[in-house]
């Protein structure tokens, strides 16, 4: 016996039939309800695609501007790991101010690359891109800065010249209670 024909043949229990053989009006007659809009059948291709694009746009420039406020953790990160390596000249303070220098640098040298998959006519990228440039030169210049505490600057003229006599320290520090 085949199976399809005795389920249909007897009929299922619980089976419900969706097909509408009355003469009554049509339920496109009862009104919606509060708060729905009965999507049109016949909308046409352009205005969803229309839609889809600027949702599509929307998304890039959403995008782009978590991109560029990216250098602020780094900012973060960076700023205490040179506050913990201090003010005194060894391998690990070189190493983190290196570092504070080197990603900054690299990071202004890519920024065409680093927005390169938010281009669109409709997404203006200038904002994003000044934020991530500025982010970054804030960056560059907490580097500078490290250098500058170390005493890796060449800031005095007797830096430059031997023949002078170095800079006076401005700073003198002593043990004891005064």
């Amino acid at each position: 016996m085949d199976k399809g024909k005795a389920v249909m043949g007897m009929g299922r229990r619980w089976a419900v039939d969706f097909t509408d053989n009355s003469t009554s009006p049509s339920s496109r007659d009862i009104p919606d309800p509060l708060g729905f809009t009965r999507a049109s059948q016949d909308q046409d291709d352009s205005t969803l695609s229309r839609e889809k694009k600027n949702a599509e746009a929307t998304w890039k420039s959403q995008k782009a501007w978590e991109v560029a406020q990216a250098p602020f953790k780094n900012l973060m990160m960076m700023g205490f790991m040179m506050w913990m390596a201090g003010s005194t000249v060894h391998l690990f303070s070189i190493g983190i101010t290196v570092s504070a220098l080197f990603q900054p640098f690299s990071a202004l040298q890519g920024v065409g690359k680093v927005f390169e998959p938010y281009k669109d006519s409709k997404v203006d990228l200038l904002g994003p891109k000044l934020v991530f440039i500025a982010l970054n030169l804030v960056g560059l210049g907490m580097g500078v800065w490290k250098l500058n505490t170390l005493g890796l600057l060449p800031t005095h003229a007797s830096d430059w010249v031997s023949s002078l006599p170095p800079a006076q320290e401005v700073e003198y520090s002593g043990g004891g209670f005064f």
